[in-house]
């Protein structure tokens, strides 16, 4: 059940190739213990009613931590807009918040922060933003983007930093040094975050 007053769904991506993990299904590698997965399933099912993973493999795995599941519609492991076109396209919600499935660090103070963008009655996107630096694994989306979005793919374009930037997206700034942003995306990085010297703080 969603604690949220404005209705949102939530995207968690997990489709790519995690090629600095050697290959291996990030959303699935233990820390602490548990699944990344796991992890984000644990902040943001309290606050969605519409919870969606976007996975291109393991897809009976990543169903016990979702509502349902959806793939890329072409095959290659193409990029994070592929997952948030699927995303939208299967979404309930006006709003679609996206996380990367990477970051097991990221808390509920976060996910609500960007929540609050929805009670602003704007129509705009939403990233977070650290220094000059934006996050578009870490973004909330209008529904309505979704048509510029697939007519972007369409014509070769697969960045959605550049679309979201055009869609005239808006930052919440966070410290350089927010730690719930680290994506624990290498064998190296992980080893620091499970051995104490990568630690949450806003």
């Amino acid at each position: 059940m969603s604690t949220i007053e404005i209705p949102c769904s939530i995207l968690l991506l997990a489709g790519g190739k995690g090629q600095r993990m050697g290959g291996k299904d990030k959303g699935l590698m233990l820390f602490r213990g548990k699944p990344f997965i796991a992890h984000i399933h644990a902040v943001v099912r309290e606050l969605t009613d519409d919870l969606i993973i976007s996975c291109n493999r393991n897809q009976a795995l990543y169903a016990t931590y979702s509502d349902r599941c959806v793939s890329d519609s072409v095959d290659g492991y193409p990029g994070p807009l592929a997952g948030v076109i699927a995303g939208l396209e299967q979404a309930r919600h006006e709003w679609m918040l996206v996380l990367p499935c990477d970051a097991p660090l990221v808390d509920r103070a976060l996910v609500r922060a960007m929540l609050a963008h929805l009670g602003k009655g704007l129509g705009y996107p939403l990233m977070l933003r650290q220094g000059s630096q934006w996050q578009p694994m870490f973004s909330l989306l209008p529904k309505a983007l979704l048509p510029t979005l697939e007519a972007a793919w369409a014509a070769g374009e697969r960045s959605l930093l550049r679309l979201l930037l055009a869609a005239r997206a808006k930052g919440l700034p966070c410290s350089c040094q927010d730690l719930r942003l680290q994506n624990l995306n290498s064998p190296e990085v992980l080893l620091a975050a499970q051995s104490g010297a990568i630690e949450t703080r806003p």
